[in-house]
């Protein structure tokens, strides 16, 4: 019965963390796209995306050499995808064979 539970659990933290990556990459992706366009910092949308999305992309930009152009976008759509197929596989994985192992 508790490993059962256990492996419920890691498959629903699994569940959540894709979810929220992938809602971390779609609004980093809404920013570097309305960046070109020079977006009104006033606008209530363009600070919810800057606010959301700085956490993410200020440490990217420290560890980058100054540059003319703000490459932590793409570094950071490359760690979610990183951590979407390797992290979060291995967990579903891990609760699978939890959940698996519980049954028999």
């Amino acid at each position: 019965m508790g490993a059962d539970v256990l492996g419920n659990f890691i498959l629903a933290f699994t569940k959540v963390l894709e979810v929220l990556l992938s809602i971390a990459y779609w609004l980093i992706l809404i920013r570097a796209l309305i960046s070109w366009v020079s977006p009104d910092p006033f606008n209530p949308i363009v600070q919810f995306l800057y606010q959301t999305t700085e956490p993410i992309l200020v440490p990217i930009r420290r560890m980058l050499p100054m540059m003319s152009i703000d490459l932590s976008p793409i570094i950071a759509f490359i760690l979610i995808l990183f951590v979407k197929e390797f992290l979060v596989r291995t967990l579903f994985e891990f609760g699978m064979k939890i959940k698996l192992g519980a049954n028999v």
